[in-house]
């Protein structure tokens, strides 16, 4: 029996509706998840590893930051998948599939992450109001107490307009960064160079560094979540399309990001590589910037940027945490509430720090922040591969083989590279402490590892769950095979009689301008025709043939061009014939609705066209009604019967 589970759906956000008309409209209703992400990318963190690549190593570490973020781009997609498919968020996942003891644990390292995170964030607002304003830093830490309930305010404004709070910023930071490379000028040239992979010597820590720097565990949380906030059909139709706009979503904010990280490093390049200096400190970078460029600009913009980043990702920050203490223990708590406990976590160390050993301190502390994050990735990121990539969770939209590959390939090398650069970090930070240390960091790495081989190979070695979501029925199958067919060859049989308009009338209306051609086809069919072939020549042949010109002209358009294809002998073979010949794409003809005897006399030509067809045929049902024109009527006057062709009956 299926096991009943109670669907958490995010609190702090209302639905968006998504159902609008237009494909442009549709995608603008998708988008804002990916920008409330893409900060995590562009925080203070990020900063350090940035200045120095750039001041150390010039452009050439400018490929690391694109590969980092196709990385982020393929991980943060798949989170976007989860949620979208399965309902839940990465924390519910984590606690509806493994045991309580196990999820304790991943919530407590989450929750942990989140703190590192917003002291980041702490971290770069201090630094920021001190260079833009000269504030104390430990006024600025009495600031960033207060500006909780800012944030907290604008949440409680609605899901778009905290999107578009977030835009604004991360359109700051963008304009900044602008104006900064404006000011030094860089050799375009070496930066195009730099997406060339190379690695100088001593480069390799500090492109682990900026990889390590990059993903971060709580995005993918916060991520999966706030897909949510979409109200999709929750067909297999609405899901693929929410899926496919998420993607879209996801690859313009984080390539965003990719810009910020990139003009960082190349501000440092082109200020600091060029001139020997090297760089390790954010306010080392600001300080240097009005002496070595000439003007007061250039800092103040530096400086309104990292406040700008610091500001934004405290709001991401703030739902983050939310998502994982509601997703892992189904515990909801005030929102208010939440922020100020993590930002009281986030300060304590902040204020201390800054009180002992200044600047300094802090620019250690930011390390340090980034340290615990890089522990925490590899327990996100892998139950998020485990849970796209099986077909008893996402059904349908299981990861194919080779995103499969990609993404453990790209989670092996996060993680791999986080924990060297977790391994490195400590040992430079504990030279000199005591051998109960050492003990101590070594039973918690025992304890660590234990746990991530466990949500390593669970589901490998042992039975995996179903959830709802995996269930594919016999509905989802087919809209699965669902594809979209581009109609652009169209042909139309005529008879040269009653209905022609109605058959030419449908192919228009399918017809897509300066994408469709349309053929008119006329089978003639006569004595003549059956002994002499395409020979034949009768006055029969030539009025049809003018009737058809007459018809293109008539009905070709700007954007539509319509073409004739005239042919003699037996309408069901000939039109088979054309068909494939033209190479059509659908075939429009006519019928009477002749049953009985009628088929005898008059034949039966949509039914052999039909099956020998592999193309669609669509058959239209036509009017008796003749439209006479002055030549026809002066024909029959004179006895003259027509035999027109029987391509449509």
């Amino acid at each position: 029996m299926m096991e009943k589970v109670e669907v958490q759906k995010m609190p702090v956000m209302e639905k968006v509706e998504v159902r609008k008309r237009g494909w442009w409209r549709r995608l603008l209703a998708f988008v804002g998840p990916a920008y409330l992400v893409s900060v995590g990318y562009m925080d203070p963190g990020n900063w350090a590893t940035d200045l120095e690549g750039g001041a150390r190593f010039g452009y050439a570490l400018v490929w690391v930051l694109l590969m980092s973020n196709l990385m982020a781009v393929l991980l943060q997609t798949l989170s976007a998948r989860l949620g979208i498919v399965t309902g839940y968020d990465l924390a519910q996942g984590c606690r509806k599939e493994y045991p309580k003891p196990v999820g304790y644990v991943l919530w407590f390292l989450a929750e942990i992450a989140i703190a590192a995170t917003d002291l980041a964030e702490v971290i770069g607002t201090i630094l920021g109001l001190n260079m833009l304003f000269g504030l104390p830093l430990l006024w600025g830490c009495a600031v960033t107490a207060f500006d909780t309930f800012l944030l907290l305010a604008i949440q409680r404004l609605g899901v778009r307009k905290m999107e578009a709070f977030i835009v604004m910023l991360i359109g700051t930071i963008a304009l900044c960064f602008l104006i900064e490379l404006a000011f030094v000028s860089p050799d375009w040239g070496g930066v195009v160079k730099g997406f060339i992979p190379s690695l100088p010597n001593g480069a390799l820590y500090v492109a682990i560094g900026i990889i390590g720097a990059t993903v971060m565990p709580h995005n993918l949380y916060l991520h999966s979540s706030l897909v949510q906030s979409r109200a999709i059909p929750q067909t297999y139709t609405g899901k693929a399309e929410a899926c496919k706009f998420n993607l879209l979503d996801s690859a313009v904010a984080l390539n965003a990001a990719f810009f910020v990280n990139a003009a960082i490093l190349v501000l440092s390049a082109a200020t600091f590589f060029s001139r020997g200096i090297e760089v390790t400190e954010i306010q080392q970078a600001h300080n240097l910037l009005k002496p070595i460029l000439g003007t007061a600009i250039a800092p103040a913009m530096f400086a309104i940027a990292l406040l700008a980043a610091g500001q934004s990702s405290t709001l991401t920050g703030t739902i983050s945490g939310q998502v994982v203490m509601e997703g892992f223990l189904n515990f909801k708590m005030r929102p208010w509430l939440r922020r100020v406990l993590t930002r009281g976590i986030a300060l304590l160390p902040a204020v201390v720090v800054i009180a002992i050993s200044g600047s300094q301190g802090i620019y250690q502390l930011l390390i340090l922040s980034q340290v615990v994050l890089s522990l925490q990735l590899p327990f996100a990121v892998i139950p998020l591969v485990h849970f796209t990539s099986d077909a008893g969770k996402m059904g349908s939209f299981t990861n194919k083989l080779w995103v499969k590959i990609a993404a453990w390939v790209v989670s092996g090398a996060i993680v791999v590279l986080n924990l060297k650069l977790v391994s490195d970090t400590m040992a430079e930070f504990s030279r000199d402490l005591p051998l109960y240390y050492y003990i101590f960091i070594l039973a918690g790495a025992i304890f660590l590892g234990a746990v991530l081989l466990y949500i390593l190979f669970a589901p490998i070695l042992g039975k995996r769950r179903v959830w709802e979501s995996g269930i594919v029925t016999r509905g989802q199958s087919v809209a699965k095979g669902l594809t979209h067919r581009s109609i652009r060859h169209i042909g139309v049989a005529l008879e040269n009689g009653p209905g022609d308009n109605d058959v030419i009338s449908m192919a228009l209306s399918l017809a897509r301008p300066d994408h469709s051609i349309i053929t008119l086809i006329h089978v003639l069919e006569s004595p003549g025709t059956y002994v002499y072939g395409d020979e034949s020549d009768s006055r029969h042949f030539r009025q049809d043939e003018a009737y058809m010109e007459e018809l293109v002209r008539e009905v070709e358009k700007p954007g539509l061009p319509v073409e004739i294809c005239l042919k003699v002998g037996n309408p069901v073979q000939v039109l088979i014939a054309t068909a494939r010949e033209l190479k059509l794409d659908m075939l429009v003809m006519g019928s009477h609705g002749h049953t009985g005897l009628s088929d005898i006399i008059f034949g039966q030509t949509i039914t052999g066209v039909r099956h020998a067809l592999e193309i669609p045929v669509l058959t239209v049902r036509v009017s008796d009604t003749r439209v006479e024109t002055p030549e026809v009527e002066n024909s029959l006057k004179n006895g003259e019967t027509k035999k027109n062709a029987t391509s449509g009956l």
